[in-house]
This record gives C-alpha cells, sequence and structure tokens, in this order.
C-alpha cells in the first residue's frame, strides 16, 4: 500500500477498533469514518458531545512517554502509532471518533491500523495533495539528542539510539516515499524496560501495558519475545517519528535525522518548522526529477 502521489485520499469504509489505553488502562472503542477532501484527521470524542480535536501541532499537549492533542481542555493521548499508519499509508482525511481519552495500543505497532486499511481500501479524492516542502534547515538540540529536517526529494528519515544494554545503539535509514510503509515499520512496537514498571505507574503511566502490546526489556534481554525485526527497537523509534511529524498537517518532502530524539523532540520540531515560514514551502507532489531516483531506493537498516 504505497502512498498515492497526486491527490489526497481517504479510507472506503468506516472501521472499528477495541482495545484499552497503553497510559490509561481504561477500556476504548475508537471508529475511523471517511472524511471529505481537505478535512486533514480530526479526533472526535464521543463521550464529550462529539467534541473535535484537529491532528496539528496548535494543538500539541504534553509529550513524554506518548503524544497527547488538547483542545479547550479536552485530552486526547497516544495518537502516534494511528497517525503514522494514515501517514504510512497515503490516508490524508479521517475522522477519527474516539470514546475515552486515549487512542486503543492494540499490539503496540501500527500493523492493526494497516490492516483494517488493506481490508476496506483507500478512496482516491478530487483534490491534489500538499506536501510541505522544506528550503532549508530546521535543528532541535538538547544536550545529546538532536532532531533536524534538511531539504530533500523524497521523505527520508534517518534515526539513531543508543539506549542503556541490552538494546544499545542502533540505526534505522530509508525512505518513505518508496512505499515500504506497510512492511519495514508498520510492525514494529513499542517498548519498555521492566525495571522502570515501578516508576512509571507511580507516575499514573503504562497501566494498560501486558506482554500482548509491548515488547518488555529485563536485565537478560527481551522477556516476551521474539522480535519481529533484530532491529525492532529503532525501527519503532521511526514509526512514532512519522506519527509525531504529521502534525505538521500535511506529508514532508525532505530529509530527517534524529539521534536519541523522543516525542517531545519529534513535536518542537514539528513547532519550530511551523513557526519559521521561509523554511517551507506548499507543493503538489515529490521532485518530478528526483522522485523515481527516490522510489528505487530500499529501506535499509544499519546495525551496531
Amino acid at each position: 500500500m504505497a502512498m498515492e502521489a497526486h491527490f489526497e485520499q481517504t479510507i472506503r469504509s468506516e472501521v472499528d477498533f477495541c482495545g484499552v489505553g497503553l497510559h490509561s488502562g481504561a477500556d476504548v472503542t475508537m471508529r475511523l469514518v471517511p472524511a471529505p477532501a481537505g478535512s486533514g484527521i480530526v479526533f472526535r470524542r464521543t463521550d464529550l458531545d462529539n467534541f473535535e480535536i484537529p491532528a496539528t501541532g496548535r494543538n500539541v499537549a504534553k509529550v513524554s512517554y506518548a503524544t497527547s492533542l488538547m483542545r479547550q481542555s479536552v485530552l486526547i493521548s497516544t495518537t502516534e502509532h494511528l497517525l503514522s499508519a494514515l501517514i504510512g499509508c497515503g490516508v490524508d482525511n479521517v475522522i477519527v471518533e474516539v470514546d475515552n481519552l486515549e487512542v486503543p495500543i492494540l499490539d503496540g505497532s501500527a500493523l492493526p491500523y494497516v490492516q483494517a486499511f488493506q481490508s476496506v481500501g483507500l478512496k482516491v479524492q478530487r483534490r491534489r495533495r500538499e506536501y510541505i516542502r522544506i528550503l532549508k534547515e530546521v535543528e532541535v538540540r538538547d544536550g545529546s539528542k538532536f532532531i533536524g529536517v534538511y531539504p530533500g526529494s523524497g521523505y527520508s528519515i534517518e534515526y539513531t539510539i543508543d539506549f542503556p544494554k541490552p538494546i544499545g545503539f542502533g540505526r534505522f535509514m530509508g525512505d518513505l516515499a518508496t512505499g515500504d510503509y506497510v512492511r519495514q515499520i508498520a510492525p514494529a512496537r513499542t517498548f519498555g524496560f521492566k525495571r522502570d514498571e515501578a516508576m512509571l505507574r507511580n507516575m499514573g503511566l503504562i497501566r494498560g501495558v501486558s506482554d500482548e502490546c509491548a515488547i518488555l526489556v529485563g536485565e537478560q534481554g527481551v522477556e516476551n519475545g521474539p522480535l519481529r525485526f533484530s532491529d525492532e527497537f529503532v525501527r519503532h523509534k521511526v514509526l512514532d517519528l512519522i506519527g509525531d511529524l504529521a502534525l505538521a498537517g500535511r506529508r514532508i518532502q525532505g530529509r530527517v535525522v534524529a539521534e536519541r530524539a523522543g516525542h517531545a523532540m519529534h513535536t518542537a520540531l514539528v513547532q519550530r518548522l511551523l513557526r519559521d515560514r521561509s523554511a517551507w514551502e506548499l507543493a503538489h507532489g515529490y521532485d518530478e526529477v528526483a522522485a523515481p531516483k527516490a522510489a528505487s531506493v530500499r529501506l535499509q537498516t544499519v546495525l551496531a
């Protein structure tokens, strides 16, 4: 399921999901509904008189262990996996109806969303897709953490992680314009260290965590394997990044480089980019000369 290069898309029919929130532990039912061209991605709290929160940078709320949106004190949390799947599969317009404050975690990856999109199909709409074409570098630094976006012909990503053992160092490089999101990125699951569990629970987080929705990492390694990829950890960070950068409101045409970043830095880059209007322009489609070359580049992994 590659991204449609020229026109906006929505899903052909409604799809439903039931699950629990990763952090709240609350039961939640979610329905994705086709939306007209130009609508964008809009969350609708059905438990709060259908209050709507557009998925845009101006509505970013607290971001630490998940990416949350807030408008007029109404919250929708842990949006990144769904947003990543929508961007990765080329869904521009959809209404996300949720009956609680958090998107369901499902299996901890974007794969259940991708499979749902594949089951109903996508509908091409009569509106040309606009991209945010990067014209100059925009960077965010915090000590040894870093993220930046630069001019480029496709949507390339280079992500480096460096966690304590047993995860350690990893790097992933690829171009989303190749259409390999479904196979290479969507199945990568969220993860956490067992040694952090008590601390996070004391903070009111991960109340919905289980062996079925996250990779649990103990002192000796993964406790609920096997991994779906040998480098699943860094691939999941790429998945998160794509979802967080969706809050720019449109797909990016450029090159993103991240080192030891996370949700807070991802969304800080979105806000800094949107504030600097000289750093980008709206464009219809990828560069015609460069796109065929980018499309031939396969997503690849660099292992430590």
